[in-house]
């Protein structure tokens, strides 16, 4: 398979990653005291619907976020994970890349204005799969109401 296939950039990709993945590993998640910024309310909105919200902050935070327990890297996690949902500045990706690929999730998803094509070739070339710019709330919010819309079963 070519490893292009796994860099996803139409919608059927992104509801294909949105239905598979229930356990959400969040890079750069803020606490609570930041819950106006997006790397916050973000994971908080996707709890909410449903998703297990596994928080790995960046900032030195030790204290629970969003009422669960932190890890220092995505590899540190037990147990499967199906995304990473990255919350870091494009420049600050490749330091996570091979935390990444020794956890190797499902699928990994830079948040709305965060790109790193060489990054993202990187996970695709190991079989994960790449969202790249897209707020993956916003993607829920608009992939649901259409499904709504259609009259279609919820996922």
């Amino acid at each position: 398979m070519d490893w292009r296939a796994n860099l996803i950039e139409d919608d059927a990709g992104v509801r294909d990653v949105l239905t598979r993945s229930r356990r959400v590993a969040v890079l750069g998640i803020r606490p609570e005291s930041h819950a106006h910024k997006p790397a916050h309310s973000v994971p908080a909105y996707l709890q909410k619907h449903g998703y297990d919200i596994i928080p790995v902050p960046v900032h030195g935070e030790t204290e629970p976020i969003l009422g669960r327990p932190v890890y220092r890297a995505v590899a540190d996690i037990p147990g499967q994970v199906d995304l990473v949902q990255v919350f870091r500045r494009p420049e600050d990706i490749d330091a996570h890349v091979s935390d990444l690929l020794a956890k190797k999730p499902h699928a990994v998803w830079f948040q709305l204005g965060i790109r790193n094509d060489a990054a993202a070739e990187q996970l695709a070339r190991a079989g994960i799969r790449v969202v790249q710019d897209r707020c993956m709330k916003v993607e829920l919010a608009r992939l649901s109401q259409e499904r709504e819309l259609s009259g279609a079963s919820p996922a």
